[in-house]
């Protein structure tokens, strides 16, 4: 009888533990709403329109546009090479990046690479991967680090003379990213020097006779889509346009960003706070529901032994 006396206040400590805990969430949730709320006000009013800048940056897709083949960029190795040297034998993955960006384009070459891990073709043997910058302040040191990081990244370092890396004149990447449909502006960066860029992600398969075969829009891809995209391209195949879903880059607003920043970091240190809180609240309550259930059987059996 004593034992199922114990277990009830135990039943009920635990359920009051619980209560607790479900109280002081209830109760951070007008703190969460609080600070968001003010995160907002702090960040200016919204608004549900996209900033115009935007509406110079975009995706258009030119299925079957020819790329210009003539154009000469500098690789990798720090060699001149024409935009045709990579063409003629097999179909290749273009994107259109630049190596200093803080946000999408590492994003987009690590949806490209994760895939390519799961594609039977081989870098190299079977296609190739070709990856221009739209900076054109960027050289062979900044193209050089990134091809070495996904190489390894991709864990086949036998294939490092499928990937290209590439840097260019300005006239060069407008020809290109002219060609591709391909639309971005430039942003001064927040120190006046480094410059930015807004831009939208997508990589295109390219035949081998340098035609734009297909596009993938986002910084995620499927490997089955990849394989076809791949399969059809070799033999010259042009496919048909996809959903224009875009996946945007803009970070860096001079007028705004350094504020917003810091809001977004209290919010963040504010939710890791309550959490903590929480966890704490909770630990106390069990280790004392776990004492109090051990000193009732413990009294239970002195009783007994006294009785006896």
């Amino acid at each position: 009888m004593r034992n199922t006396g114990t277990n009830r206040r135990t039943g009920r400590n635990a359920a009051m533990s619980v209560a607790g805990a479900l109280v002081l969430c209830l109760a951070a949730a007008p703190l969460f709403a609080q600070v968001s709320s003010y995160a907002d006000k702090a960040e200016g009013p919204t608004n549900d329109k996209p900033p115009t800048l935007l509406d110079k940056v975009g995706i258009e897709q030119r299925l079957n546009t020819q790329l210009p083949l003539g154009l000469t960029f500098t690789d990798d190795a720090g060699r001149q090479v024409a935009l045709s040297s990579y063409f003629g034998k097999r179909p290749a993955i273009l994107a259109l990046v630049y190596y200093q960006c803080p946000m999408l384009c590492s994003e987009e070459l690590n949806g490209l690479t994760g895939a390519l891990q799961m594609v039977r073709y081989t870098p190299g043997k079977d296609f190739d991967v070709i990856v221009v910058s739209i900076d054109p302040t960027e050289g062979t040191t900044l193209a050089s680090d990134k091809k070495r990081s996904y190489i390894k990244r991709y864990g086949k370092p036998e294939t490092a003379n499928g990937w290209h890396f590439l840097t260019g004149t300005q006239p060069n990447i407008d020809a290109l990213t002219e060609a591709v449909g391909f639309k971005y502006v430039k942003i001064p960066g927040p120190d006046g020097k480094l410059t930015q860029f807004a831009h939208a992600s997508s990589i295109q398969i390219v035949t081998p006779e340098g035609k734009l075969a297909q596009y993938y829009m986002g910084v995620e891809y499927s490997p089955k889509d990849l394989l076809l995209g791949l399969d059809e391209a070799s033999s010259n195949r042009i496919g048909s346009p996809v959903d224009n879903i875009l996946t945007y880059c803009y970070h860096y607003d001079p007028t705004t960003n350094t504020h917003s920043l810091i809001v977004a970091r209290v919010v963040q240190m504010g939710g890791a706070l309550t959490v903590l809180l929480l966890g704490g609240f909770m630990t106390v309550m069990l280790r004392n529901d776990f004492q109090q259930s051990h000193a009732g059987l413990d009294n239970h059996g002195t009783e007994k032994k006294v009785n006896g």
